[in-house]
């Protein structure tokens, strides 16, 4: 656990007690604090009372005696409408914070300074891809012996980490609800890969949607920033962060386009990665075999994680090594199993169109399965990306939508998840896949995305005689 500092003896307000709630709790206690801690849902209250968590009711709380509120990512601070009691913190001066920046604010302590090589930390931040290029930043340094440990929106809360020793890297993914509101934004390496309309209403459009990832680097000002160029708003971030086009504090990182020019680029162009500096090529990896990062959006992934592990030290040939042997991460692009030459693709991630375009992308004869609750103009952008598909297999509440939208695409309506699978199993032929990229949410027939990926997991294990 990372104790927080600087509150010690003061009282401190926690407001929402999931995993990230109640890792602040108990690293604020660890700190010396006073915790008030409080949850809008009975059943979370509930659940910290049985865990021995005494509850204060923030919504009656005296403020003047408040030193911070602690504010777990998703409730809404400013956009579309503050939550109530933190609009009564703000009200009275009090500041709001959340575990991120409790992080940055504890993570340097006298002792780790004292180590010839202190831990360091990288952050990601993006709106695809982020996940990804998390654990395979962790897998490359694992793989090389280095210590590290994965936190932030994937694995553990940040606070629960253990403290970190001699030459340790902490790997963070981070949302842009996290990174918009954390007072302390302070990375050695931070990392954006990309950019697309994501969380508007909570951010107030796109322009405020990118404001808040690039608080990452804009607050603290990392050692060096690896940042994905496909789109303008990365170019534009790139230009503000680098002082000179040769700056080698900024790493270009794209997927499709070669980048040229005095600096540092790290770019995947017809399956082969290439490291290039001063205008000349260091590095050539090539990326096609990698079953566990397959299409250009985990071609991008692979450049970005790869730029990390070279600005901490890693040789090019190490980190192909560690490519090689990353078999992905479930619900993203993950290859559930192969038999009769037919593949099988778990992208339940894959909940809003441009994702699913991603993994449509990424494979030739394909199998679709899709559909669940789908958002504003379901599927007609896919337009332009279903020519890899042989036929689609639709479930959920959208998929007679769906049907609507295919055009001369081959479907069927199925419904469930159990129904999609075994048709598309029994049609499906040798050098097809079959692929789960819903390109909606789950929340008609599953709680969430990686229920979905589990009940197509199952459906196939069971197809396969698996059970």
């Amino acid at each position: 656990m990372i104790a927080v500092q600087g509150y010690e003896g003061k009282r401190v307000a926690v407001l929402g007690l999931g995993r990230s709630g109640l890792a602040s709790c108990a690293a604020l206690a660890a700190g010396g604090a006073e915790v008030l801690a409080w949850d809008e849902s009975a059943e979370a209250r509930g659940a910290a009372e049985a865990a021995g968590l005494p509850l204060h009711d923030l919504t009656r709380v005296d403020w003047s005696g408040v030193a911070g509120l602690i504010v777990s990512p998703g409730i809404p601070h400013l956009y579309p409408a503050p939550n109530g009691v933190i609009a009564a913190a703000l009200a009275a001066g009090v500041p709001v914070d959340n575990d991120i920046g409790l992080f940055f604010r504890s993570f340097a302590t006298a002792d780790s300074m004292a180590f010839d090589q202190p831990p360091r930390v990288v952050a990601v931040t993006g709106s695809n891809g982020k996940s990804t290029t998390t654990a395979l930043i962790h897998h490359i340094l694992t793989q090389a012996g280095r210590p590290v440990q994965m936190a932030g929106n994937i694995g553990r809360g940040v606070l629960s980490i253990d403290p970190p020793g001699e030459g340790e890297v902490v790997v963070l993914e981070l949302s842009s609800y996290q990174t918009d509101l954390a007072r302390a934004l302070t990375p050695d390496i931070a990392v954006f890969t990309n950019l697309s309309p994501d969380h508007l209403d909570r951010h107030g459009g796109l322009g405020g949607y990118f404001a808040a990832k690039r608080r990452l680097f804009a607050e603290g000002g990392p050692d060096r920033a690896i940042i994905g160029v496909d789109e303008a708003e990365g170019r534009y971030l790139a230009g503000q962060l680098a002082l000179a086009p040769e700056d080698a504090r900024v790493i270009r990182v794209s997927s499709g386009q070669k980048l040229a020019g005095p600096g540092w680029n790290v770019f995947a162009r017809k399956g082969y990665l290439a490291e290039t500096r001063k205008g000349r090529q260091v590095a050539s990896i090539d990326l096609r075999p990698l079953r566990g990062l397959p299409g250009a959006h985990n071609h991008q992934n692979a450049c970005a994680a790869y730029a990390v592990a070279r600005s901490l030290g890693l040789a090019p040939r190490m980190i192909a090594d560690a490519l090689e042997s990353f078999t992905g991460l479930p619900h993203r692009s993950q290859l559930v199993a192969e038999a009769g030459g037919v593949r099988y693709i778990n992208d339940s991630k894959a909940t809003n169109v441009e994702s699913a375009a991603q993994a449509l992308q990424a494979f030739e004869r394909i199998r679709w399965i899709a559909g669940g609750l789908g958002k504003d103009g379901g599927i007609t952008a896919l337009a332009p990306h279903l020519g890899h598909v042989t036929k689609a297999y639709l479930i959920g509440h959208s998929a007679r939508d769906f049907a609507l939208q295919m055009g001369a695409t081959p479907h069927e309506v199925c419904e469930t998840m159990e129904r999609a699978v075994a048709s598309a199993m029994a049609e499906a032929t040798a050098g097809e896949t079959v692929l789960l990229a819903p390109a909606a949410a789950s929340f008609d027939q599953y709680p969430d995305f990686e229920k979905r990926g589990d009940a197509f997991v199952a459906a196939v294990q069971a197809g396969l005689g698996h059970e």
